[in-house]
């Protein structure tokens, strides 16, 4: 009898263990999945000209982004030779932000769209990849604008028209950033003397940058900013008119690939409606700073 209880004890004992060993074999893999690691955080540089990436929400990186200096500057046709809406010259005093280093790019904007089911723009058979994404709205550029806040918790916006101007500027005073002529193969316009003239857009960075580290300021594609277009500067140049003021025109900067030379200038101004796409109009990025994003 003793025997008996003795072999179904040890039995137990040898069925128990087997059951266990089962269990965190195969079933505890099953039902307790690896956690995950924290996606990264996004840590931005303090000094001006250096350049960040913000981390997406699947860990890989947003678009290029350039720190610029606080500043103040003459804003307009310091010159006299441009149009009555580029006046009055007048001093604007500039914060420190980020700002794309180039236009956004057809390779940023359609991942945009394959991660929102937002429709992609056409690109008139030029080509993608790292071409400045045209036919973009300025509704189309605000989305993507509010879609990359989400994605990284830093807000981002499209400039407004005093700070494009500060950035395409770049502690010049000149009609362009280069002096005060056109020259030769700094941009990309009818007449700028390079191979894509008036003819299609060129890859961003094809041309050297500003003192900023800012490329294709001037040419290439049209840039929306979030400014209220007036005839006179009265302020509205430093603030961001919401997208649902339908009723009003915005505020384009920089000339295109389709633009004569003297409409690249820093100070020359366009404006368009909300829902406005064509092939010479992009857009670029800026995004706020603030002291605890910075690495110390």
């Amino acid at each position: 009898m003793i025997k008996a209880i003795v072999a179904t004890f040890i039995a137990g004992i040898f069925v128990g263990l087997t059951l266990l060993w089962l269990e965190y074999t195969y079933f505890i893999p099953v039902y307790n999945p690896k956690v995950p690691p924290p996606l990264p955080v996004s840590i931005r540089p303090c000094a001006a000209g250096q350049v960040f990436r913000d981390y997406l929400q699947d860990g890989s990186l947003g678009p290029e982004m350039v720190i610029i200096p606080a500043g103040r500057f003459q804003m307009g046709d310091i010159q006299g030779q441009g149009d009555s809406d580029e006046r009055p010259v007048h001093w604007v005093s500039i914060e420190r932000f980020a700002m794309g280093r180039y236009e956004v790019t057809f390779a940023e904007y359609d991942r945009f769209a394959m991660m929102t089911g937002a429709k992609k723009t056409y690109d008139q058979g030029w080509g993608r990849n790292n071409r400045p994404v045209i036919n973009v709205s300025l509704a189309d550029a605000y989305t993507y604008t509010e879609w990359l806040t989400r994605q990284t918790g830093h807000q981002y916006r499209l400039p407004m028209e005093a700070e494009w101007e500060y950035a395409a500027r770049a502690k010049t005073t000149t009609q362009y950033w280069w002096g005060e002529d056109m020259g030769f193969y700094h941009a990309n316009c009818d007449g700028c003397g390079s191979r894509w003239d008036n003819k299609k857009t060129a890859m961003v960075g094809s041309f050297a940058a500003n003192s900023f580290s800012l490329y294709d300021m001037l040419g290439n594609v049209y840039e929306w900013t979030c400014s209220k277009y007036e005839k006179r500067y009265t302020g509205k140049e430093q603030s961001c008119l919401s997208k649902h003021n339908t009723d009003n025109l915005w505020v384009l900067r920089g000339g295109s690939w389709y633009s004569l030379p003297g409409y690249i200038r820093v100070s020359a101004r366009f404006r368009k409606n909300l829902t406005h796409h064509d092939s010479t109009v992009g857009f670029r990025l800026v995004s706020i700073l603030t002291m605890s994003q910075f690495n110390n």
